[in-house]
């Protein structure tokens, strides 16, 4: 062993890696360092549980002269058979650390050493990584070497997971808080609060593409059906749109009900604002098709089809924060988020799935035909909606 090296490993740890610009590379710098301390690492994997409406947890695996693989498991990752036959969850049932030579027979009993001894492993070690709050996480470290680790280089290896733990629960908590802050305010206002955009009124002005859509027949729907079924059909509903929006660019600012609210920003020069308006059109038809193919049965709760109508414009917002109290929320308000909201009600008034104000026509109206001018509440002039060709030549057919 090396001491001198074992040593800076551990004071480098404590004083936050900081030559590690991410966490990938810290592990695997502290791998590599750990290697020249003396300890023959064969493989090295880190398991951390995380916060998060769709994963489980993300794992981190080294090995010497690889890249490191790193992936996420599934929220049902503790159900597997994997899972259950590994030494991880001694580990995770007892918060204690694990050991096998892999000669010894005792270690027969868990598949995934199977998989090591066919890579020459000799010997496993997984230990705990206690967070503050008492929860357990877990590092494991293999060895081809004859005959294992020794005592030494097992000391080793424990005397670098308290400063691992530490580092790994802060990285750990700073993606928690970014993930709920994406998963409930979307990830442009997320990165926007995390970068310190928490006082009220906190606003800037922006120039976005305006989506405001809504279900058509909800509040015949709620009254008729339970809630937990009305819970299932608007996730389902919402799955609809979500995605076509993220993909093509927007993002996804509030639930109102069956109401969704999205922006699709546009740069400060406004050079991209008919590429912008494209997209959110391209993510319309797309967000058409899947709600017309949407059907829901459960029991006696049959519903084979749903529509939903969808405003789009283009103006000036303020996007920040707004509140009472300590309770802020991050959203959009102003004129033309008031105008796509009347032009959404035309459009359930009409029938219509894809109604556009001029603003949005006048940078994309491929597509579309006027349907009339129309008064808008609050406005002294009426405007003029356009909606979809195709929608107009339906209803010419009696379609």
């Amino acid at each position: 062993m090396h001491e001198h090296r074992l040593r800076a490993l551990i004071d480098w740890l404590v004083d936050g890696a900081r030559s590690a610009p991410d966490p990938i590379v810290m592990m695997t710098q502290a791998c590599e360092r750990l290697v020249e301390a003396g300890v023959p690492l064969a493989r090295v994997a880190v398991f951390v549980e995380t916060l998060h409406p769709d994963i489980y947890g993300h794992r981190f695996i080294w090995r010497p002269g690889k890249e490191a693989e790193v992936g996420d498991t599934t929220v049902d990752v503790d159900l597997s058979d994997e899972y259950l036959r590994s030494p991880l969850k001694v580990l995770y049932d007892h918060g204690v650390e694990v050991r096998f030579r892999l000669d010894d027979p005792a270690s027969r009993a868990f598949p995934i050493f199977d998989d090591m001894r066919a890579e020459g492993i000799t010997d496993y070690a997984a230990l705990p990584l206690q967070f503050l709050d008492g929860s357990f996480h877990a590092a494991s470290y293999a060895t081809r070497q004859p005959g294992g680790f020794s005592d030494a280089q097992l000391d080793a290896i424990r005397a670098v997971i308290p400063p691992i733990a530490r580092l790994v629960e802060v990285l750990s908590l700073r993606e928690i808080a970014t993930t709920l802050l994406d998963t409930y305010v979307g990830n442009r206002a997320g990165a926007r609060i995390l970068a310190g955009q928490i006082r009220r009124g906190h606003a800037d002005t922006l120039r976005t593409a305006i989506w405001l859509s809504d279900l058509r027949g909800f509040t015949a729907l709620s009254d008729r059906l339970p809630p937990e079924v009305i819970v299932k059909l608007l996730n389902a509903y919402f799955d609809c749109q979500v995605g076509p929006i993220l993909r093509h660019g927007g993002e996804v600012l509030k639930f109102m009900g069956d109401g969704l609210l999205a922006v699709f920003p546009i740069a400060a020069d406004g050079e991209d604002e008919a590429d912008v308006c494209a997209r959110m059109l391209a993510a319309a038809h797309e967000c058409r098709s899947n709600v017309a193919a949407m059907n829901y049965i459960e029991g006696n709760h049959v519903i084979e089809s749903f529509r939903f109508g969808v405003a789009l414009h283009v103006g000036q917002v303020l996007y920040g924060n707004i509140g009472g109290g300590n309770r802020l929320d991050f959203t959009c308000v102003g004129p033309a988020v008031n105008l796509a909201a009347r032009l959404e009600r035309i459009a359930g008034r009409l029938g219509r799935t894809v109604v556009a104000s001029s603003d949005f026509i006048r940078l994309c109206g491929d597509g579309f035909v006027e349907i009339g001018e129309f008064p808008i509440d609050g406005l002294s002039q009426t405007q003029r909606v356009y909606g979809l060709e195709a929608e107009t030549l339906q209803a010419a057919e009696g379609l």
